[in-house]
């Protein structure tokens, strides 16, 4: 039963009090039941921007509440503002009885009779100390615990928001449910001291629930305790101050972690400051003087008996102020610490400039002791100079010999290495060592004994020669000793030598510079060999004519390859035309003249010699084809013998040129002619084979040649298949038959096999996989497989048919199979092996 419903009955004696038994209570949930569930008393309230961000939990004054239905209550703003807004304030007695009158009510029980007839909402305290019982409250019978339960019948907004801020049925308010009596306590304060001047403004249940050091209270502590210094004694008189005082070392310490406390500048420290901060006016006269008033000390009272103040003389007051004697006092105070710290500082810089000194003698002490050394170490380099100086005057009884000049350079390099480094060896060797080089090579002579020297010119190299220059790849004659030393003394030597040399006697010479290469500098060496060589060998090779020296030019020249490589090109082209003119009346017969081009085949450039035997060569290999007469009864090879034996000279196609334009128009000439006549077939396929036999294997795998070949097949087995009615030899056309299959099954097999090698060496490089898109080839089927994938061609096994055994495969169009290596046809009436080239070319 709802409120409303009990209230109608207290007032009216029941629901049927009207005498209305149609009348009936409605439990639906109207904007009238929301409104008075927020606001009981249907208080207006002005729409404030707090309200706005916090809506219903925004707080209210009183001054914002205006009745709903009462007129419009006037404002007096004149009234003084008070804090304490708690009602009448009631004794300790009338307390003490109404609570105990509340405590007998609550015993006794609450009948429905005795509720008032004049039923009104009432208010309910709750709070944390509220424990909740089984006993009624306010007149009730319900207990706490089923407080607001007739909100089961509603919707229960004010349940649910509350459960949603944490409010568990049955407890208190608050993060501990610890509830709160008397939300506001008000609280008289005794002076006119703002908020929190006279203590803690929390109220006693605040204390109890939350027993916590207000962060407020510490801080009111802590200005209390440095305020109290400045306040008034009780007794009514002024406190005197607690001062701190500095020592020399703390002002000292303070000076060196600050360097800006130095003097302030002249202009600055003169400067009149009115300082209006306090209750009186103040005149300073520099702004440091501002940052040396007396400030409250962090630290307590300094250690040690304190001199108690002199009794005031009578008639005086006990405190007076004497402005300019302070004044006066500071200004000396702040001069004797500026004193003391600008002391301080110097005396620093002192000992700084005492502690550099000390490293700077030290320093020179080290320096003096190697340049002591160093004028020793000199003085015995001298006494070594002037030793070989006195054994190099004539008349000397020991006179100084190359190998013993080499021992003191070698004593001076090692044992006196950095002064050795420093001095001036090239003005050194110029007195010293060139003469001794100059008597050690007199009357040498260079092709009869070419290595004379280099084990002692070694030793120089090492002890001479300026390996910073060398890094830098120069070649000054100036700072380089060994490099002057061969120059000035070895040099003249071997072009004297030179200019009498004969071009044609070279294995000397070669000699003589071979096992000097690694010794002298490679400039002096490459001017050697154009400057001294190369002119000698070009007029020799101008002198030179083939006709009629019987020497051949390559014993005299291509020795020079290692050493001078691409500086004999220029004589290539004069030595190409002069063979050219030989070659002008030269028959194949002739083999000399294969003799005098076959080392100059590696020699010459591919191109070079290219065009040189086709001009010179190959016309005279026609000429001798064109007159070999081909008999298959009386044959005469030689003229054949001529032209093969160029076969390495010439290029393959040059070569197969030559054949299929002169020899074979002729040879299947004769095959047909033979064939005509009534021949002896086993007599023919004789003939063949032997022609066969005189090519080799390179010269038979060309395309060009073996359709020759097959060509003369066709012609044979056309010949054996037209004669069917008149006479034929017995096993004729067996015998032809044979032959094909087994001269095509052998030129497959070497075309697979050559196949195959070209796919393991692409394998061997790495480059089979990639080039056939997958693995590298193992047998002949894959490589048939790799083929079809190359050229779009479907390659795949026939299921079911096999002939003589052998898988049948759909290459593209045609049906093969394979066996050994060779690919088989299906052809009109038999088997046909074919090349892989020839099988692609038909699966297209």
């Amino acid at each position: 039963m709802s409120l409303s419903h009990l209230y109608r009955e207290a007032e009216g004696g029941g629901a049927d009090g009207d005498g209305d038994e149609d009348e009936m209570e409605s439990f639906e949930i109207t904007d009238w039941d929301l409104q008075n569930e927020f606001n009981p008393n249907r208080q207006r309230h002005r729409h404030t921007k707090e309200a706005a961000i916090y809506g219903v939990w925004a707080e209210r004054g009183s001054d914002d509440e205006r009745p709903s239905f009462g007129g419009k209550r006037s404002r007096d703003y004149s009234a003084p503002v008070n804090f304490i807004s708690a009602g009448l304030k009631k004794s300790a007695a009338e307390e003490e009885e109404e609570e105990e009158e509340d405590s007998e009510e609550e015993e006794k029980p609450v009948k429905q009779e005795e509720l008032p007839k004049e039923f009104g909402p009432r208010k309910l305290k709750t709070g944390g100390n509220f424990k909740p019982s089984q006993k009624g409250f306010s007149g009730g019978t319900k207990s706490f615990v089923d407080f607001g339960s007739w909100e089961r019948h509603t919707k229960g907004i004010g349940q649910k928001l509350l459960q949603k801020m944490g409010y568990v049925p049955g407890k208190g308010l608050g993060k501990n449910a610890q509830g709160i009596i008397n939300p506001i306590e008000a609280k008289q304060r005794k002076g006119k001291g703002a908020v929190g001047a006279y203590g803690s403004e929390r109220s006693a249940q605040s204390l109890q629930d939350f027993p916590v050091v207000d962060s407020e209270e510490e801080a009111e502590e802590e200005f209390q305790k440095e305020f109290s210094q400045w306040r008034k004694d009780p007794s009514g008189g002024k406190k005197k101050p607690r001062y701190a005082y500095k020592t020399v070392e703390e002002l000292k310490a303070k000076g060196r972690l600050s360097r800006k406390l130095a003097a302030p500048p002249k202009e600055l420290s003169q400067v009149k400051v009115i300082d209006m901060t306090g209750r009186e006016q103040k005149v300073y006269y520099s702004y440091s003087q501002i940052g040396h008033k007396h400030s409250v000390p962090e630290d307590g009272p300094p250690a040690g008996p304190r001199r108690p103040p002199p009794p005031a003389a009578p008639g005086r007051a006990p405190g007076f102020a004497l402005p300019e004697l302070e004044h006066n006092l500071q200004l000396l105070i702040e001069l004797t610490e500026q004193e003391i710290i600008q002391n301080d500082r110097q005396l620093q810089h002192e000992r700084d400039t005492v502690l550099a000194l000390g490293h700077e003698l030290e320093e020179a002490g080290e320096a003096l002791a190697r340049e002591e050394a160093l004028m020793a170490n000199l003085g015995r380099v001298l006494e070594l100079v002037e030793e070989c100086e006195r054994r190099m005057r004539p008349g000397c009884p020991r006179p100084l010999t190359l190998p013993d000049c080499a021992e003191v350079f070698e004593t001076l390099r090692d044992r006196f290495r950095e002064e050795y480094h420093m001095a001036d060896r090239v003005d050194l060797a110029v007195a010293i060592v060139y003469p001794l080089v100059r008597d050690y090579f007199k009357g040498w002579d260079p092709l009869k004994d070419c290595a004379y020297g280099t084990e002692m010119m070694a030793k120089w190299k090492r002890l001479l020669e300026n390996d910073q220059l060398l890094s830098h790849g120069g070649q000054d004659l100036a700072a380089d000793a060994f490099h002057r030393l061969m120059w000035e003394t070895w040099t003249p030597l071997v072009r004297s030598v030179v200019a009498q040399w004969q071009p044609r006697n070279c294995e000397a010479m070669v000699d003589f510079l071979d096992s000097w290469v690694h010794i002298i500098p490679v400039w002096i060496f490459e001017n050697i060999l154009d400057q001294l060589i190369f002119p000698k060998l070009q007029k020799e090779v101008e002198n030179w004519n083939p006709l009629t020296d019987t020497v051949p030019i390559h014993s005299w020249v291509h020795p020079w390859l290692p050493l001078m490589r691409a500086r004999l090109e220029p004589l290539y082209a004069p030595i190409r035309a002069k063979l050219a003119s030989a070659l002008q009346k030269w028959h194949p017969s002739d083999t000399s003249a294969k003799l005098i081009l076959q080392p100059w085949r590696e020699v010459f450039t591919p191109g070079s010699w290219e065009a040189f035997v086709i001009k010179n060569i190959v016309p005279k290999l026609g000429m001798c084809l064109n007159e070999l007469l081909i008999n298959p009864h009386q044959q005469h090879m030689d003229a054949f013998y001529w032209v093969m034996d160029w076969e390495g000279m010439i290029s393959p196609s040059s070569l197969v040129g030559l054949l299929e334009k002169h020899f074979f128009p002729k040879w299947l000439q004769v095959l047909c002619s033979w064939l005509s006549n009534g021949p002896n077939y086993e007599e023919i396929t004789k003939w063949y084979l032997g022609w066969k036999s005189m090519f080799s294997d390179q010269v038979l795998a060309h395309p060009a040649i073996k359709d020759k070949f097959n060509e003369a097949l066709d012609i044979m087995n056309r010949a054996v298949s037209s004669n069917v009615g008149a006479y034929m030899q017995p096993g004729a056309r067996e015998n032809i038959a044979y032959l094909t299959h087994t001269e095509r099954r052998k030129d497959f097999q070497y075309e697979a096999m050559q196949e195959r090698r070209e796919a393991e060496n692409m394998a061997q490089r790495g480059i089979g996989a990639a080039a056939a898109g997958g693995s590298v080839p193992m047998n002949f089927k894959d490589l048939i497989q790799t083929k079809a994938e190359e050229h779009n061609i479907v390659f795949m096994p026939v299921i079911g048919k096999r002939h003589e055994g052998k898988q049948l495969y759909t290459f593209g169009r045609i049906v093969i199979y394979i066996d050994r290596g060779v690919v088989f046809v299906q052809g009109e009436k038999t088997w046909v092996p074919t090349s892989l080239q020839s099988l692609i070319d038909m699966a297209k």
